[in-house]
């Protein structure tokens, strides 16, 4: 096995690893806060509500990724240049490159699944604390701020960090639409050199330390914060 490429590559390597990481944070952030309203809108909200949260949750935890990724890229992405002075708008750079679309697909998805999470864990916040908030004179949303969100999340720990790991593992999905991730640096590589295993195993080992790197931070958070049940 030869590693003398890295020498030549590492730029790319470098600006692909932070192109996966970008992707990673960003579907989460944002995927985790449409992910509380959905959670929030299965639990308390009207019927029609909770139909479009479930409707949602549905469709996106019940179809591929990658077609959910190439239905906005090559379905949406195609439209917006239709649309009247889009191209000339401040947004048109951003609009125009596959990783926005990677990005908006990878949160949208993210999204259903930890809305079931949360779901679940405000479910199974005792009834009995959010009583005694009541109780106590909190309004409803001091005691979902303050209460039911916090416990819930404490709850969900184990569960989101192993769904931040499965949202990591899909991110070489985004080569498929241009993305110059690790993996398609790694591609790249492959084509130039016709080595196969070698950038593989970088990229493998890359995973595997933002994995363990996961792991550990949401390790000292559950010591941190001991869930009680």
């Amino acid at each position: 096995m030869s590693f003398t490429w890295i020498s030549s590559y590492w730029p790319l390597l470098l600006a692909g690893a932070w192109q996966t990481v970008a992707l990673l944070v960003i579907s989460v952030v944002f995927g985790f806060i449409i992910a509380i309203g959905l959670a929030f809108a299965q639990v308390s909200g009207g019927r029609l509500t909770r139909l479009l949260a479930r409707g949602y949750c549905t469709f996106f935890r019940g179809t591929p990724l990658l077609i959910q990724l190439w239905l906005l890229y090559y379905g949406v992405g195609s439209l917006l240049p239709m649309v009247p002075g889009i191209r000339q708008s401040l947004f048109w750079p951003i609009l125009r490159e596959g990783f926005f679309f990677a990005a908006v697909s990878f949160t949208l998805n993210y999204a259903a699944y930890e809305a079931e999470v949360l779901r679940g864990a405000l479910l199974a916040v005792p009834k009995g604390e959010l009583e005694a908030g009541r109780a106590f004179g909190l309004s409803p949303w001091k005691l979902t701020r303050r209460i039911w969100l916090p416990r819930a999340i404490r709850i969900a720990l184990p569960t989101i960090a192993g769904e931040i790991v499965m949202q990591l593992k899909a991110t070489p999905l985004a080569f498929t639409v241009t993305v110059m991730d690790l993996y398609a640096v790694a591609n790249k590589v492959r084509q130039d050199t016709l080595l196969v295993y070698e950038p593989l195993l970088v990229v493998t080992l890359f995973y595997l330390a933002l994995t363990a790197v996961i792991a550990r931070v949401f390790r000292g958070l559950e010591a941190q914060v001991p869930v009680r049940r």
